[in-house]
């Protein structure tokens, strides 16, 4: 559930789940040595229920890189049901010893990495109408400025993903668009426009379903069309012809590449 209103629904509230998972169970991961302003080695996902659903979009931007041996990629995923920006406490998360201290090997054997700063970059939302929302917009502003210094001083770089409009509330698009822009120049921080990628194919193929029953979370298509879109924007390949495809039909899943593919150049381009 990502609408603001949950946020004063005490059962809502209450029934938060974390997930924390790891792109690839049986893969050491090694402490984050790269350049945080290059494409990301080490990528931490903070978010929702949008970032989790249809097994967590980050599996799946890990099974594009898995196309393109020329990437080193891995991603974490830390999400709260419901949860707004202001729900995350950032600098739990990155301090030494924490998120990404072991990991699990062949055998199921614990392997303790390396210390010191185990992410390249941290990409986080906020709740799906938060940014537009009257009484939490400023509460969008004000924690997107606290997160990116946090993310700042662990050494990463902040990302703000843009999260899309529900689906019988389209004018949302250019509203969370707006904010997330402006959010962006304000911290430094760069802005994957995957709800811009979501209007893009509504578009173009109105007939494809990129909504799960509720209008608001992601179908499997619609979990694609963004992982495809984060894996264009944060890692700079394109992701048209990858060979992953979600075990979407053929069709759809060209779609949706090029779709994310021309968005994200489209954004960058601005």
């Amino acid at each position: 559930m990502s609408a603001p209103a949950f946020r004063g629904l005490a059962p809502f509230v209450a029934a938060f789940a974390l997930s924390l998972s790891g792109c690839a169970a049986l893969a050491p991961q090694q402490a984050a040595r790269g350049d945080a302003s290059g494409p990301p080695e080490a990528l931490l996902w903070v978010g929702n229920s949008f970032f989790y659903y249809n097994n967590s979009m980050h599996g799946h931007v890990s099974r594009l890189v898995q196309g393109d041996k020329s990437i080193k990629h891995r991603g974490v995923s830390v999400t709260i049901s419901g949860s707004g920006i202001d729900w995350h406490d950032m600098e739990s998360y990155l301090g030494p010893g924490r998120i990404g201290k072991y990991s699990f090997v062949a055998g199921n054997a614990i392997r303790f990495n390396p210390p010191g700063r185990q992410f390249d970059a941290v990409m986080f939302m906020d709740c799906s109408q938060c940014p537009v929302h009257p009484e939490l917009k400023p509460v969008f502003h004000e924690y997107a400025k606290r997160h990116s210094e946090t993310i700042r001083a662990s050494g990463a770089r902040p990302i703000l993903f843009m999260s899309w409009a529900y689906k019988d509330k389209p004018e949302m698009t250019a509203q969370l668009a707006e904010q997330y822009t402006i959010a962006g120049k304000a911290n430094g921080a760069q802005v994957v426009p995957a709800g811009l990628a979501f209007a893009k194919s509504v578009a173009r193929r109105p007939g494809l379903e990129l909504y799960a029953p509720d209008k608001r979370h992601p179908s499997l298509e619609g979990t694609y069309l963004a992982a495809c879109t984060v894996y264009g924007a944060l890692l700079g390949k394109s992701p048209v012809g990858n060979a992953y495809t979600a075990g979407l039909p053929a069709d759809v899943a060209a779609h949706l590449q090029s779709v994310a593919w021309e968005t994200v150049r489209e954004y960058a381009a601005k």
